[in-house]
Order: C-alpha cells, then sequence, then structure tokens
C-alpha cells in the first residue's frame, strides 16, 4: 500500500546571528583568520623545499585580509568611505590569494595535494562573497546615517 506523501514546505535556514561587538565577531574576519592559519600550517611546509616565487606574495596577501577587516571595522563609523576602500581592498586580496592559490596548484601539481589547495580556494572564494554582502550592507548602514544627519 502507497501512502499519499504529505505536503513539505520549504525549510529556512534562519538562525539567529550574535550581536557583532568586535571585529573578531564578523563571520568574514573568522572565516579568513582561519584560512590564513590554514594556509601558514599546510600549505607553506610544502613550499619550504621549493624555490617558489609566489610564496612571500601569498604570505603577505593572506596575512593582510583578517587585519584590514579588522582595520576596517574599526573606521566603520568614523571614516565610513575609508572603511568601504578598505573592503574593497579585502576583496581584491582575496582574488589575489585565490590566483597565488592556483598558481601554486598547477606549478607544483606533482608535489602538493590539490584537494587542500582546492577547500581553502573555495573557502576564499565564499569569503569574498560574503565580504561583498558585507560591503552593501554597511554601504546602505552609512546612507541610512546620512540621510538622518540631514
Amino acid at each position: 500500500m502507497i501512502l499519499p506523501q504529505r505536503k513539505t514546505y520549504r525549510k529556512t535556514s534562519f538562525r539567529v546571528k550574535r550581536p557583532i561587538r568586535t571585529f573578531r565577531d564578523l563571520e568574514v574576519y573568522q572565516r579568513t583568520a582561519k584560512c590564513s592559519v590554514r594556509i601558514m600550517k599546510e600549505v607553506l611546509p610544502l613550499l619550504e623545499a621549493k624555490d617558489c616565487p609566489v610564496k612571500n606574495k601569498l604570505i603577505d596577501c593572506v596575512l593582510e585580509i583578517p587585519r584590514f577587516i579588522g582595520k576596517g571595522h574599526s573606521k566603520r563609523f568614523d571614516e565610513p568611505e575609508a572603511s568601504l576602500s578598505l573592503l574593497e581592498d579585502v576583496m581584491s586580496l582575496c582574488n589575489d590569494a585565490v590566483v597565488y592559490l592556483e598558481q601554486v596548484r598547477d606549478i607544483y601539481a606533482d608535489d602538493v595535494d590539490s584537494v587542500v589547495f582546492n577547500d581553502i580556494i573555495q573557502e576564499y572564494i565564499f569569503s569574498r562573497r560574503k565580504i561583498f554582502n558585507l560591503f552593501k550592507a554597511w554601504k546602505r548602514m552609512d546612507e541610512a546615517y546620512a540621510k538622518r544627519a540631514r
């Protein structure tokens, strides 16, 4: 006997987010900080024996991303244009990190685990999209403050 199927309603993945008190509460900061630690622990040891020309650029890039997010968060209210500019720089750095990781993965394809690289690359692509959403939210907030000030 076949029972009729019940109607199912689309479940939403709504969750109450914790209030953001510091830059450390931002999801994009947490994600990019974890990625930078992961790169320093998992990727750089693979490149130590090799004379990789993009190694130092990759290190600088991935360490700058969380730092700029924190700096942008601190300038959010006093200098809104500067904070938005920093978020644009962060998005650019995320793209740079993806490019460097893909280059290292492809140059040393025989010696590195591409699954680790692909996972980190996908995390940076996702983080970049989240940073863009944060950029739009901060921009809307700045516009709302400007309207109230008039």
